[in-house]
């Protein structure tokens, strides 16, 4: 499977390109006062209002540093009663597509934080893989995305 790899904090993780609508660069976004911690502004995508989160604040870290590769990764996120909203997340040295064997997969062993999934290790070490689906808590959810009876944001 190909993943896009990037850093949360110091550790490198991986989100499967399949999920991925595109990669931005850092942009100027529109504070949301009151917003919940990880949401560190709204981008204007195609016309379309898209919520960012701070994949370091999202993780319980410190905000994300700007590095000369943090990207927005523009992502089909997807509600569990079915809805798919564009969702954008700020993610620190954004590093490109990887080639990721399957078979290389392994269950990590803990339990850390339910958007957390299998791992794999490689000459760079280990990467682990971000389970989009399980990325934002109810609370998050619901406060970006409050309508969870329509089919969605997308186009």
């Amino acid at each position: 499977m190909k993943v896009l790899v990037f850093h949360i904090g110091a550790d490198r993780y991986g989100l499967r390109l399949r999920d991925v609508v595109r990669v931005l660069p850092l942009l100027d976004l529109k504070h949301l006062p009151l917003a919940p911690a990880p949401v560190v502004g709204l981008m204007d995508y195609h016309g379309a209002s898209v919520p960012v989160i701070d994949l370091c604040l999202a993780s319980g870290l410190p905000p994300g540093l700007d590095h000369f590769d943090t990207r927005i990764i523009v992502v089909d996120y997807r509600t569990p009663e079915g809805a798919v909203h564009w969702l954008g997340l700020r993610a620190e040295r954004v590093q490109g597509v990887q080639d990721l064997r399957d078979d290389l997969l392994t269950d990590s062993g803990v339990q850390a934080a339910p958007f957390l999934g299998q791992v794999a290790g490689d000459e760079r070490g280990m990467l682990q893989l971000v389970e989009l689906e399980q990325l934002l808590t109810p609370a998050l959810r619901i406060a970006l995305f409050p309508n969870p009876i329509d089919g969605g944001d997308l186009p």
